[in-house]
Order: C-alpha cells, then structure tokens, then sequence
C-alpha cells in the first residue's frame, strides 16, 4: 500500500503561494490538496476555481478537490474545467449521492466522498462500489489546526473494510484533520493511505523535512 501525502494550501501563505507548492513538489507531496469552503456548510469561506486553475498552472501533481460546500453539483464542472483531478464531496450535502459521483466521473475526474466526525461510515455503503476515495474528516470541517478526534481510527478501519466487501480495492482512503508525526503512524496501521496535513507541514521549521518525515512513519511500519 502507497503513501500519499497531499498539502493542505489552506495552511499556505498566498502572498508566495507558488513558492509553497514548489517546496511541496520538491519535498516529494504526492496530492495538492484544496479546501473549498463556501461559509455555509461550515464555517469559512475560502476559494473558488480561479485558485484551483492557479495551483493546475503551478504544478503537475495531481490536484485534489474537497468541496464543503452545499449544492456541491453547481461547481462540478467549472472545477473540472479549472483543473482538478479528485472531486471529494460530502455525503452530508449530496441527497443524490451516487449520481453526483457518476457525474464526476463523467467530467473524468477521480470521485470522492467524504464524512464528517459524527457520520457513520455504514452511510457510504451504497456508493462503495463506485467511488475512488472515501475521506475521513479527523476534525469538525472549517479550520485548520484543529485536533486530531480519535474516534477517526475506527472509522478508517470501517473504511477499508467496506470497501473490500464491495469489491473495491483499488479506492483510497484519505484522512484530514490533525495529521502529524504524532497522529499518522496510528491512522495508516488503521488503513489510511493517503494524508491531508497541513498545520503540520507550513507551520514546520523545514517543512521539506516534515514531509518526508511524515512519509518515514508510516513507511517503517510497513
């Protein structure tokens, strides 16, 4: 099982944002990963797809989308458009959730789903066959450097097993919130594999460093 480690631009500083995501492609990240908050669905308001077509011009990796947001569909596909590889978007927010995954994948991107701390993974099942990512929100959505909820362990751990039983094993499971060299060890032996941080990497000393450390803990315990 790979490690994917994808940095949170919403930890960046934008006034030298293509020096960040530089740092990142150096550093050896995996995913870009974009928080689109629409100060509904929680509380914050981010950015939209002029920043997601500015980090596709920055880099080559692959971009990866969430999108808290309400009403998710009205922004499929200007994100395609603008750029995005992996549209996740929350189950809390999409009553049709298995035809807004197929017109992810329709617009050839790589669908998601996402849930937050107090939603039980047994609510994905229906899509489990379909998707190619569930994501497991550690903190309640809106802010970074929140703490890590524990309970996210079990979850990951339902995660895979869900999508084993439907016979998925090639979809990821990717966790956000809280991730650090003192969280990700214990969420990649419960089945993560793919690790939003973003506190953890730009607040860093050497964020360089601090991603290739991420990296070494979870692949020592492989």
């Amino acid at each position: 099982m790979s490690v994917r480690i994808a940095p949170s631009i919403l930890s960046a500083d934008f006034a030298r944002l293509g020096d960040d995501i530089a740092m990142c492609v150096e550093a050896g990240a995996d995913w870009i990963h974009v928080d689109v908050m629409d100060g509904c669905f929680v509380p914050n308001l981010t950015y939209g797809a002029k920043v997601i077509e500015t980090v596709r011009r920055l880099t080559t990796l692959p971009v990866d989308v969430h999108l808290m947001v309400v009403e998710p569909e009205k922004y499929f596909e200007s994100f395609a458009k603008s750029g995005a590889d992996i549209l996740t978007i929350h189950q809390e927010t999409a009553p049709h959730l298995h035809r807004q995954v197929g017109r992810i994948r329709e617009l050839g991107c790589k669908a998601g789903v996402t849930i937050n701390p107090a939603t039980p993974v047994a609510t994905l099942t229906d899509v489990a066959s379909d998707v190619d990512l569930i994501l497991i929100m550690s903190v309640n959505p809106g802010f970074g450097g929140q703490a890590f909820i524990p309970r996210t362990l079990d979850k990951l751990r339902q995660s895979r097993t869900l999508l084993d039983a439907a016979g998925n094993r090639g979809a990821l499971v990717e966790v956000d919130g809280g991730i650090s060299r003192a969280t990700i060890t214990s969420c990649w032996r419960a089945g993560a594999d793919t690790f939003v941080a973003g506190n953890a990497i730009f607040a860093a000393r050497d964020p360089r460093a601090e991603i290739a450390a991420l990296r070494t803990l979870c692949e020592e315990q492989v």
